[in-house]
């Protein structure tokens, strides 16, 4: 068993509860680590016997063009079309975060939500 990650995909999208934040918009970041068995690719070094990580980064680009108000939601949608798109995958942890979240005042870098979901 390995993992394979894509860290800090950068996107621009429509998430949030306020409808300012809908019709705005934020940054947002995504990171994805699958659990995957990578022996076979590490003995065969063939691209049909792993992830392809282009392939995996267009499910998230897909799915956080869908507006959500919850992060809780559009990670939990990645995840879920990260291991419907990919048989490999045994294991998924989707973290998405906010940048520069509206919180009133406060000066906050980023919110975040980690979802792990496994295949049944």
């Amino acid at each position: 068993m390995g993992t394979i990650s894509l860290e800090g995909m950068e996107f621009y999208a429509r998430h949030g509860c306020f409808d300012e934040e809908q019709a705005i918009g934020n940054r947002f970041t995504v990171d994805v680590c699958m659990e995957v068995d990578i022996s076979r690719a590490a003995a065969t070094d063939s691209m049909d016997d792993t992830v392809n990580y282009q392939a995996a980064y267009s499910v998230v680009q897909r799915e956080m063009l869908v507006t959500s108000k919850l992060l809780e939601h559009a990670a939990g949608r990645i995840a879920d079309s990260l291991l419907h798109s990919f048989d490999s995958i045994e294991k998924v942890t989707v973290k998405v975060a906010k940048l520069n979240p509206p919180l009133g005042g406060g000066a906050v870098q980023q919110s975040s939500v980690a979802v792990v979901k496994e295949r049944a």
